[in-house]
């Protein structure tokens, strides 16, 4: 589905140029459940925004089932990123003068779609989150823990083909924690590819493979070995 060929990304501070990736070679086959871990600073958002097509500066080759990415306008990469991405942001990246409702529709604008079939897909995913009663509120009248699952509600609506995570679960309780991290495994299970980046291991044992980056060089790339049915046990 994704192939990576020597992705690099730096920034530059007057005369300093910082890398945050460094010589990314990575494949990432359909229907896999991948987690990027690695201490802070490691390049593990930058390689998340990249695979988004949230960013523009990086250096390289990106295929994207069999799509140049690489050689694509900014228009083209948006376009595919709308179509084939959801993305749940650490930070929330809600729009506040748009309801709960509102903003889970959004993806779906994109999509050639009748209006009533979006208004029961947003129904059907408000009452999967358990968040009709917040349907008509907006972000600043939510906890940081409800923004967080109106954020995943969004990423996951329009049933995208990659779901990108960036710590999904850092603001919300353990038991919120699992049922989301269930979610994963269980749309996962249906064929949907999850990359997610997460400092919590029980998070990552739900994962089947495990990437690591440090200084953003690739350390690490694993291929977990595990009973499924003990992901999340306690």
């Amino acid at each position: 589905m994704i192939e990576l060929k020597h992705v690099e990304r730096s920034y530059k501070a007057g005369h300093t140029e910082t890398w945050v990736l460094r010589q990314i070679g990575l494949t990432i086959r359909e229907g896999e459940f991948l987690t990027v871990m690695g201490p802070s600073g490691a390049g593990k958002s930058s390689l998340l925004n990249v695979l988004a097509l949230l960013d523009d500066g990086w250096l390289g080759e990106y295929w994207f089932d069999e799509a140049p990415v690489h050689k694509l306008n900014r228009k083209q990469r948006a376009d595919l990123a709308r179509q084939r991405i959801g993305m749940v942001f650490q930070s929330y990246h809600l729009l506040d003068d748009l309801t709960v409702a509102e903003n889970i529709d959004l993806p779906l604008s994109y999509k050639n779609l009748p209006a009533k079939d979006r208004q029961g897909m947003v129904a059907d995913i408000l009452d999967r989150f358990q968040i009709v009663a917040k349907k008509d509120l907006y972000p600043s009248q939510l906890s940081g823990g409800q923004q967080q699952l109106v954020g995943i509600a969004r990423a996951v609506v329009h049933a995208p083909a990659l779901l990108l995570a960036d710590e999904p679960t850092g603001n919300l309780h353990s038991t919120q924690a699992r049922e989301i991290m269930e979610l994963f495994r269980e749309l996962n299970r249906q064929g949907t590819t999850i990359v997610q980046v997460t400092h919590s291991e029980e998070n990552a044992r739900y994962s089947k493979r495990i990437l690591e980056l440090r200084d953003g060089w690739m350390t690490r790339d694993e291929i977990l070995i595990h009973n499924p049915a003990e992901v999340g046990a306690k």
